[in-house]
């Protein structure tokens, strides 16, 4: 963040000068004049007793700093453990989807195998399909010429008397 201040203002002037103006409601008009090096202190009495009433509002805000130093570190903590926890299923998700992504290309490969098989056994059937066509296409002929002709031309078809 300190980077987005200008150089000037890191280099010359005040690089705390975001806290000149008293923005959060805890701090009081005492707090920010603490924080500016040019504005002059306020004057107190020298009777050598100090203002209980402002140790009392410096301990209070000391307190609250002090809270919320711990809030934040308690915050950060719980954001860097949900982070760890939001890698760590990331990480187990990608692997389950390597393991399925593993699976689908082993049935993938046994599909591809199969459907080669079942090409190759088609194509066979289809060949003895035309075979066998060819086969019968040629029986019927032999039938029909048989049937045309007489039947002494056969000699397989005399009948002998006996």
């Amino acid at each position: 963040m300190l980077s987005a201040l200008p150089a000037s203002d890191t280099l010359f002037g005040n690089p705390f000068s975001a806290f000149d103006g008293c923005f959060t409601p805890w701090d009081g008009p005492d707090f920010c004049l603490a924080f500016k090096p040019n504005s002059p202190k306020p004057v107190t009495s020298s009777s050598g007793s100090d203002d209980p009433n402002k140790t009392h509002v410096a301990s209070v805000m000391d307190e609250r700093r002090r809270r919320r130093m711990i809030s934040n570190r308690e915050s950060a903590r719980r954001s860097r453990m949900r982070k760890q926890k939001h890698l760590e299923n990331l990480r187990n998700q990608v692997n389950l989807v390597r393991i399925e992504n593993r699976e689908l290309s082993n049935g993938l490969q046994f599909l591809l195998h199969h459907c080669d098989r079942v090409r190759t056994e088609n194509d066979w059937l289809r060949s003895e399909r035309t075979r066998l066509r060819q086969k019968l296409s040629n029986i019927s002929q032999i039938l029909v010429l048989q049937q045309l002709q007489p039947s002494s031309a056969w000699p397989c078809n005399v009948v002998t008397a006996e």
